[in-house]
């Protein structure tokens, strides 16, 4: 299998027109010095020191039905993990956005402790992790940070029993990454309670939990969607639009004025919940002043690891937008519906911030960092992880089709309920503030992600 990777890459890497010659000795050499690693590590893949711990999951919804009962996980004897260390605690962390920040904390030397029910993703995410975790530091001639599981849902009292356990053997949960949530527009309009059950009563819960136990750095997985009607006034989205308490701001005629607070136009109840939980982490964050809350407005996550082995891979239904143009390519699906051909953009499809998920998993990383530096004053910030530059849902479509050298079969249907025609992020705080900025492009996100496609085919 790796052998047939390495043959793929290095045909792409040929017939590249951007790269020099002195380029493309170096990018074949690479591809080289990554075959060798894998091949070294592929015997020790499932031999795997990472920890596993199995907690009983009480919570039942429509997202964690007996279609989607999670493979039961293997327990390591108790004990394996009193040793004292700091950890970054990540919800949901074998997901799409959270395996590719899991990852990324390990490779900046974080320990992580994952954890995930497994309702929407696969517990063999865990073994890729380590697989590419280790073979950045083995790079380096080092040993790869703790990476720990338990599989659980965050909702349940387990969780309790989990940071009591990590207080007891000495260590510490130096910050949570949220990434439980639920989050498609048209599932949360089919269900809503689910989602604000899930999404808003969890997450009052959790803090309650993170009181307890004292941990204050927590950054929150938001959204673009609770700009709302925003979104449609074709300007790059500023913090500043939704604000969760009156702040004078200096408008663009350089006229000072209060901004009030508030969203404007929510389009679905899971943006509503995104916004709901703002609302909250807010006032806690106005009572609490020594805590360190950040949320990060995503906008459009694509792409996956650039070796394809941590990808978007959902155990449920995909929604967005790659997976589902995968699923054509693949044959599972006879063509691809592009929702909405009136928009009042350059080609009539919806115009969207398409962030490559590497991108935007370094931009928790940045937070997590900044929210611990003695220099954060502010209790609760609001950040946007985009590029700034926005694309049509037909030229990105376009881009993959370039990188896989294949036409998509699509066809152009009406408008999906809860959307909107233009969502574009202003990144000047992200960058300014967190020293951070997306580097990659939608065509590096396309050729990832056929990568990952044609991998998982072998």
């Amino acid at each position: 299998m790796w052998f047939k990777l390495l043959i793929s890459l290095y045909d792409s890497g040929l017939e590249d027109p951007t790269r020099s010659g002195l380029q493309l000795i170096a990018y074949l050499d690479d591809i080289v010095v990554e075959y060798i690693q894998y091949a070294r590590l592929v015997d020790s893949l499932y031999s795997s020191s990472t920890l596993s711990l199995d907690f009983d999951s009480a919570a039942t919804t429509p997202e964690r039905s007996a279609a989607h009962t999670p493979e039961p996980s293997t327990p390591q004897p108790d004990g394996v993990y009193n040793v004292p260390q700091s950890y970054v605690m990540v919800l949901g962390g074998l997901g799409y956005i959270g395996s590719h920040t899991t990852l990324e904390l390990l490779q900046e030397g974080y320990n992580v402790l994952v954890v995930d029910d497994l309702s929407n993703s696969f517990e063999e995410v865990l073994s890729r992790i380590t697989q590419l975790a280790t073979i950045h530091w083995q790079a380096k001639g080092k040993k790869m940070p703790a990476l720990q599981f338990a599989k659980m849902d965050y909702r349940t009292t387990a969780m309790h029993q989990l940071l009591s356990d990590y207080t007891a053997a000495g260590s510490s949960i130096s910050g949570v990454i949220h990434f439980a949530a639920f989050k498609s527009v048209s599932e949360s309009i089919a269900h809503p309670l689910a989602y604000y059950r899930n999404n808003v009563s969890g997450l009052i819960d959790l803090l309650i939990l993170l009181e307890e136990f004292d941990i204050k750095n927590f950054v929150f997985s938001s959204s673009a969607t609770v700009y709302g009607a925003k979104s449609n006034l074709g300007k790059p989205l500023r913090e500043r639009d939704l604000v969760h308490f009156d702040e004078m701001v200096q408008n663009d005629d350089g006229v000072v004025e209060t901004n009030l607070n508030g969203a404007l136009g929510l389009t679905c109840p899971y943006g509503r919940t995104k916004y709901f939980a703002e609302a909250i982490l807010a006032d806690l964050a106005k009572a609490s002043p020594s805590m360190r809350i950040t949320a990060l407005r995503y906008f459009n996550p694509v792409g996956c690891h650039s070796t394809g082995i941590l990808r978007e891979d959902p155990r449920q239904k995909p929604t967005n937008l790659f997976p589902v143009v995968a699923s054509v390519v693949q044959g599972k699906q006879q063509q691809l519906e592009v929702f909405g051909s009136d928009w009042d953009t350059r080609d009539g499809t919806a115009v969207r911030d398409f962030i490559h998920v590497v991108d935007l998993a370094k931009g928790h990383i940045a937070a997590v960092r900044a929210a611990s530096s003695p220099e954060r004053h502010d209790a609760f910030r609001t950040y946007n992880l985009g590029t700034g530059n926005g694309m049509t849902v037909a030229e990105v479509i376009a881009s993959f089709e370039a990188a896989a050298k294949r036409t998509v079969p699509a066809v152009r249907g009406p408008r999906r309920e809860g959307d909107v025609g233009s969502c574009v992020a202003a990144t000047d705080r992200a960058e300014s503030e967190l020293g951070w900025r997306a580097t990659r492009t939608v065509d590096d996100c396309a050729r990832d992600c056929w990568t990952a496609l044609t991998l998982n085919q072998q």
